[in-house]
């Protein structure tokens, strides 16, 4: 696969907006850094982002998320590791991620009231429609995230 464009490149402003998105997430939103490590890596696997996915894996392990944590996250609902809070907002994110299938339901936006108020909400799915955007332009363009060096045999 070959990259179409680097969006950073070709349309520094439009970045330059996005960005401000997700400044407002990392920075300004009161989200917990590991709820948005959670987002940003379940839409991201939901989109098929292999650039995001690398970038928000490696961001996880950084900020000292486990490797059970990160690798079961695709396979959630499976496992009892994520809390009912973690879970409340998996459901929204893939609710939100796959919005022309699910219609964002109230299924979905009920749990999420056993743990956050009406801001936090709001803050959350905007985080969720800047790893959306993200996604997106990445996907669209073929972004190519980088090759580590292959791990030694032991």
């Amino acid at each position: 696969m070959q990259e179409r464009l680097n969006t950073f490149k070709t349309a520094p402003a439009a970045v330059k907006a996005v960005m401000g998105l997700e400044n407002f997430i990392v920075k300004d939103s009161g989200i917990e850094p590991h709820l948005v490590h959670l987002i940003k890596l379940r839409a991201s696997q939901i989109n098929g982002c292999a650039y995001c996915v690398d970038m928000h894996v490696k961001e996880s392990r950084r900020d000292g998320l486990s490797e059970q944590w990160i690798n079961l996250l695709s396979v959630w609902r499976e496992s009892p590791i994520y809390s009912a809070r973690e879970r409340a907002v998996l459901e929204w994110t893939e609710a939100v991620t796959r919005i022309a299938d699910t219609g964002a339901p109230d299924a979905a936006y009920e749990p999420l009231k056993a743990f956050f108020n009406e801001e936090q909400i709001a803050n959350l799915t905007v985080a969720i429609a800047t790893i959306n955007v993200w996604n997106r332009i990445a996907v669209s363009f073929r972004s190519q995230h980088p090759v580590d060096a292959p791990a030694k045999a032991a």
